[in-house]
């Protein structure tokens, strides 16, 4: 109980200086982060290392992911996509393998000089190809902003988390091949990328079949609530019982989840049930970004050296580039190709479970290496977040997609 109650204030204190935050036109979720590191372990400890280890914790936060995941899902509507559907999957791929190469060629440079290990060089890559799509969405979610970029950021937050799986996964398992005794099977790879959207089809479908027949708002809302928890459930079985590790993206498994059913009902419902989902939605998120925050340790940031910043430049650097470039060759509009890399950059999140896996796949063999690729991405994760938060909102800024820009 008492667990509970500091988590509780927690979140309060969360809102409060996100509020703080907007009146200085910077966006809440900077203030969830900062409150976040602030209050988590490594600081005033108000959530301590015990309740992030502790069970109900552990199982509460997957079930808010999944969540936060209809954000995406719900607007992965076949009707919508299928007008810039080309053009987003092919900017998915450039934005993604551009930053893979960008990353491990330049890491790859730097790891020979120095005489270090050149597969850490595509380990950094696989990692850097990930995109936390919660801090964005939050943006976007907050400001309501509405435009070409928005319409290309959310449905390629569904496909950067598969490719970034697929890329992540083949680059461990062939390192771990080669140099660990922790052998990682190829299975593994289609275990986490098909999974989760095969778990979140099936209860999408089934949900979308009830709620179709559904006329009463509230009743809608409690099965959406219903289901939600039912999705959750079956994804911790398969982490936790058939799976090795718990790997499992429980945000990609409530974007397919959620897009299937967002298919299934009709546009007018989808809308009212989101509508009034909306204020369970706004806390999942605030949850979600403490969650991101309570893990970092502000103190690694006087610690970053030149693997941090070469880390965090360069894959700055790929994500914008291959972002424009895969605009360009779509012909997408101007806005797209400019500011659509800026929204890209948020990244904690997942790259810290890429980070655990590689480390755990590499301490009982290189554990200078697994020591070396833990510090970089933990100090550029805390370095990087902040600095992301602000150019992704100002990235909808200079594209116009900010509504209440034009009034202030």
């Amino acid at each position: 109980m008492i667990e509970l109650l500091r988590f509780l204030i927690t979140i309060l204190i969360a809102y409060v200086v996100g509020k703080l935050i907007s009146k200085i036109k910077l966006p809440s979720i900077l203030g969830w982060l900062i409150t976040g590191m602030v209050l988590g372990p490594h600081a005033f400890s108000l959530m301590d290392q015990s309740m992030l280890d502790s069970k109900w914790y552990r199982v509460l936060i997957p079930i808010l992911e999944c969540t936060v995941g209809l954000m995406i899902g719900t607007e992965l509507v076949w009707n919508k996509v299928k007008k810039s559907g080309k053009s987003i999957i092919i900017t998915t791929f450039t934005q993604s393998l551009g930053t893979f190469i960008i990353v491990s060629f330049v890491f790859a440079i730097v790891l020979k000089i120095m005489g270090l290990p050149i597969y850490l060089a595509f380990i950094f890559g696989g990692i850097a190809l990930a995109t936390a799509p919660a801090p964005a969405l939050s943006i976007v979610h907050e400001f309501k902003t509405k435009g070409p970029v928005t319409n290309t950021l959310i449905p390629m937050a569904a496909l950067d988390d598969i490719v970034g799986c697929i890329v992540f996964f083949s680059t461990i398992a062939i390192v771990a091949g080669n140099i660990s005794t922790n052998n990682l099977s190829p299975f593994m790879i289609i275990f986490v990328v098909l999974l989760p959207i095969f778990i979140g089809i099936v209860t999408g479908f089934l949900t979308g079949l009830i709620l179709k027949k559904q006329k009463n708002n509230k009743m809608s809302i409690f099965i959406l609530i219903i289901s939600i928890l039912i999705t959750s459930t079956i994804g911790f079985l398969f982490n936790y019982k058939v799976l090795p590790s718990p790997v499992l993206n429980f945000m990609l498994i409530g974007m397919a989840f959620s897009a299937t059913f967002a298919n299934i009902i009709n546009e007018e419902q989808l809308e009212t049930l989101m509508r009034e989902f909306n204020p369970i939605l706004g806390l999942a998120i605030i949850i979600v970004i403490l969650n991101l925050g309570a893990p970092l340790d502000y103190h690694l940031i006087l610690g970053a050296g030149l693997f941090t910043f070469i880390y965090i430049v360069s894959r700055a650097l790929g994500k914008y580039l291959g972002a424009y470039l895969g605009a360009k060759i779509t012909q997408s509009p101007d806005t797209v190709k400019k500011y659509l890399g800026l929204t890209l950059l948020p990244h904690s999140g997942v790259s810290l479970v890429f980070t655990g896996i590689a480390v755990s796949v590499l301490l009982g063999s290189d554990p200078d290496s697994a020591h070396l690729i833990q510090g970089t991405i933990a100090a550029a994760a805390i370095i990087n977040e902040i600095i992301a938060v602000i150019v992704a909102k100002k990235g909808f800024e200079w594209a116009g997609e900010i509504e209440s820009t034009k009034e202030r």
